[in-house]
């Protein structure tokens, strides 16, 4: 037992040596990126062309940005220098089990960024992130292999996790008197005014309006009402190909019950939506959604088109 202890105590030492080595416990890289990393310095550092399999957390104040946890890791090349001003510079001062936090200002990534940042970012804003590696790979076919495994693992949390989104749906139909069909895949909907056009079978393009809630009625965006928007943009018809691609699974699959000029409502298990992701800072992690929708147009796909994904969050880049 004192063996132990003792060799606890060197280890928490050695963290804390790690962390106090500046102000805080944070160094800087060339580009000015404030970082820290907590370590038990055991282990080779990563190596150039190696790639690190890893979860992380990204924050503004406390709205959280993005995060893997509970859902799948990602993986990313580690090279000798990164990108300037960039997470990725600190990646070859890493080891497998290491712990990282990594502050970048937004007025910085905004003169360093031509593009425009998102709107939820405020002059003086900092962004956090938080990661840990998991793991090391010699070889993308190593990746591609762990890969496969994470995606088995995900599935069954994802089947168990909707098992018990869908009761929560199901409860809240039978408490609101709403009498909706469900799909194959989970996703309820409740046809109110019936379409006398195409219906909209999967590979057909459809526009629809729609306003979008949590279930406690809290509305998060519209392409009818500004009002009903977190975060502004256009009021325009949405268009995606029903069944295909183009919207979250849940939508792609119940708009399909519908015909055009059809209304009613659709409520998504966030397994079939944004999940363990979200949206931020609009959609929080795992809240299912619901729909009011209108069909107001169906037509048959031009050859070969491409249909634009709906905005996900970022992830680090891959390099």
């Amino acid at each position: 037992m004192k063996k132990t202890t003792t060799i606890l105590l060197a280890a928490l030492l050695m963290v804390l040596m790690v962390g106090c080595s500046e102000k805080g416990g944070f160094k800087k890289t060339r580009s000015g990126l404030a970082y820290k990393i907590i370590s038990d310095g055991k282990g080779p550092l990563v190596k150039k062309g190696e790639l690190i399999k890893i979860h992380f957390t990204n924050k503004v104040h406390d709205s959280i940005l993005g995060t893997t946890y509970g859902s799948m890791p990602t993986y990313a090349q580690v090279d000798s220098v990164g990108p300037e001003y960039n997470p990725t510079e600190i990646f070859s001062l890493l080891r497998k089990g290491d712990s990282a936090i990594i502050v970048l200002e937004v007025d910085t990534l905004a003169k360093r960024n031509p593009g425009p940042l998102p709107p939820y970012f405020k002059a003086k804003d900092k962004m956090v992130l938080t990661i840990r590696v998991l793991e090391i790979f010699p070889t993308r076919e190593a990746v591609q292999q762990d890969q496969m495994e994470e995606m088995a693992k995900q599935k069954q949390k994802d089947d168990t996790r909707k098992i018990g989104e869908v009761k929560e749906i199901e409860q809240y139909l039978a408490k609101n008197n709403i009498k909706a069909q469900q799909t194959k895949n989970g996703v309820f909907y409740e046809i109110q005014t019936q379409g006398t056009g195409v219906q909209a079978d999967s590979g057909k393009v459809v526009a629809i309006n729609y306003t979008g809630y949590s279930m406690d009625g809290k509305f998060f965006d519209s392409n009818i009402d500004s009002n009903k928007q977190v975060q502004k943009h256009p009021l325009s018809p949405f268009e995606f190909m029903a069944g295909v691609q183009g919207a979250i699974p849940g939508m792609l699959e119940a708009v399909t019950a519908f015909k055009e000029g059809g209304k009613g409502r659709i409520f998504i298990p966030s397994v079939l939506a944004y999940g363990a992701q979200g949206s931020p800072p609009v959609i929080k992690p795992y809240q299912n959604l619901m729909f009011e929708i209108e069909v107001t147009s169906v037509k048959d796909a031009p050859p070969q088109q491409e249909m634009p994904q709906m905005p996900m969050p970022q992830q680090p880049e891959n390099r």
